[in-house]
């Protein structure tokens, strides 16, 4: 039986964030940033961009990480998910968590498929403030 959001997050330690951004303007930037401060390690994963964010080591890919990675969080366009399902798949990772206003049939698909949690269309942060209240 799949997890609640609430269940991945409490037994998640270890989030690879899709689509950080240097910029603190960016929701990616604060949810990151509310992420460790509330006690994750996040690790950012973007293409291109300066080799820190938030003072985390930026790596360019999901294959590039080489811990287990519990959570992927993705601030991606839909049609990206699929492709960041599956390198999630591919590196092992135990959840796909999509954000808000952020639906993909097909990642669902090789999400579910590979016996992954899956979540769309929430914030992670938002999430996490619900079970601390």
């Amino acid at each position: 039986m799949p997890r609640t959001p609430a269940e991945i997050l409490a037994q998640a330690r270890t989030i690879a964030l899709v689509g950080a951004s240097p910029r603190p303007e960016r929701p990616s930037n604060s949810v990151m940033r509310y992420l460790l401060d509330a006690g994750y390690r996040v690790l950012p994963v973007r293409p291109v961009g300066p080799a820190e964010i938030l003072g985390v080591s930026r790596v360019a890919s999901l294959a590039e990480i080489e811990e287990p990675i519990d959570l992927v969080d993705v601030f991606r366009r839909s049609e990206f998910c699929p492709g960041v399902a599956e390198e999630a798949v591919a590196a092992g990772a135990g959840a796909l968590w999509l954000q808000l206003g952020v639906v993909s049939a097909k990642a669902r698909s090789i999400a579910e498929a590979a016996g992954m949690d899956y979540v769309e269309d929430a914030c992670t942060a938002i999430v996490h403030r619900q079970l601390a209240a």
